[in-house]
Parts: C-alpha cells; structure tokens; sequence
C-alpha cells in the first residue's frame, strides 16, 4: 500500500535521539495506529509495550531482535518486534519507515 486514505494525522511530531529519528502518528477509522518515520544514521534502542511490524520502505539497517543474531534489513523488507521487549539497530543510511501497532 503506499498512500493511506481516510486517515488522522497527528501533528505534533515524536521525536527520539535528539531528533535523529521522528515520526509522525497516523489514527485509522478502525482504531488500529501507524507510525511513518526517519532514522538518520546511528545506533539505537527502542523497547515495545504492544507488538510493532517495522516495514523498511527505503534505507539499509541492521537489527538486533530479542533472542536472535544482529540482521540486515534494506528497503523492502519488514521485522517484527514482540510487545514488552527492546531490540536494537544500527542505521546505516537515512531510513525511511512505516511502523504498524499491532493490538
């Protein structure tokens, strides 16, 4: 899918890492909430209170899953991230996400 119709849109950005990554939150009629984002090169560590689909739509990352060796995911592919844990990445170019919530 690359455009959403019908949407919210959040105007006030998050802003993580002293604004190396932001996004912007996108409500749904149906309750469910995305995140579409940017991650400027560096390393990072995020931690989930629900399960999160990270669809890469552009860019080159590795990821570092709970339980699992470090990954390199490109623009293209997307990873799941279980709810109440942390995984880590090191962005390598600037990427481009899409972020689903997933209840």
């Amino acid at each position: 899918m690359s455009k959403f119709e019908n949407v919210t849109v959040v105007k006030a950005a998050n802003v993580y890492f002293d604004g190396k990554v932001s996004s912007r939150t996108v409500l749904f009629a149906d309750g469910s909430k995305k995140t579409l984002g940017l991650m400027l090169p560096g390393e990072y560590e995020f931690g989930t209170s629900q399960k999160e689909i990270m669809e890469i739509l552009a860019g080159e990352m590795d990821v570092k899953l709970p339980g699992q060796e470090w990954q390199t995911i490109v623009g293209g592919q997307s990873f799941d991230v279980p709810a109440n844990d942390k995984f880590q990445l090191k962005v390598k170019t600037p990427v481009d996400y899409c972020c689903s919530y997933i209840d």
